[in-house]
């Protein structure tokens, strides 16, 4: 014999599975785990919240290495987990981290790594617009070296607006549009090409007016610069 099944409990099922299937679509998901001699955005994320737990005091780059293990060992002892410095489910629940919120760290990543970019590339157009190829990645380089040096501030802005350092900042022209060839320069940059081998200023010899900066070592000329450490 079958059942009757009114509209309005039909409807309450209906909204029932409607939620539970919210539920589940919303519901965090399990990461695999990380460990020694891997990289990724997990591995960033364990080293993000270890640092800012002051277990870790290293770069944030990604690499599971000595460093990264050494604070994850930590962090588990502290938090009574099995210290095994293996990020595994228990330990990645630990710090809050799931597949949700490294998503969201990944679409962070890529709009910060978006607006450096153009930031670059209108500094590379304001001092380097007509040299070169190589001497406007040259030119993007010398401001990322500067980054990691202990020298200067520790940020790509930081560097760029620092007072005095560009004449395309204290002139205006970093406000210009950049060109295509700008923004290819700056990413090419950024994904590692330091044609300078590691130098922090440069300069043209025609204009210069620093007697300072002719104090310093010049280790090769590209166009009408000379990159010096």
């Amino acid at each position: 014999m079958r059942m009757a099944v009114s509209k309005k409990t039909a409807r309450i099922i209906a909204a029932g599975l409607f939620a539970l299937t919210l539920l589940f679509a919303l519901a965090p998901t399990a990461l695999a785990a990380v460990y020694w001699g891997q990289s990724g955005e997990t591995v960033r994320r364990v080293q993000q919240k270890l640092k800012q737990w002051g277990y870790y005091t290293g770069a944030v780059d990604g690499v599971f290495g000595q460093s990264t293990y050494d604070a994850v060992i930590q962090f588990q002892k502290k938090n009574g987990l099995t210290a095994d410095g293996v990020a595994g489910a228990a330990t990645l629940a630990a710090m809050g981290i799931s597949e949700t919120t490294a998503a969201s760290a990944v679409t962070t990543a890529a709009s910060g790594y978006a607006s450096e970019v153009e930031l670059l590339a209108r500094l590379i157009h304001g001092e380097a617009r007509g040299e070169p190829y190589v001497g406007m990645v040259a030119v993007g380089a010398v401001v990322l070296n500067r980054v990691k040096s202990s020298r200067f501030p520790n940020t790509m802005a930081g560097v760029i607006y620092q007072s005095g350092a560009f004449d395309a900042v204290s002139d205006g022209q970093i406000n210009l549009a950049p060109s295509e060839q700008s923004r290819r320069a700056a990413r090419d940059a950024m994904n590692g090409w330091d044609p300078t081998g590691g130098c922090l200023y440069y300069y043209n010899p025609a204009t210069a007016t620093s007697s300072w900066i002719w104090s310093r070592e010049v280790r090769l000329t590209i166009g009408d610069h000379s990159f010096a450490i």
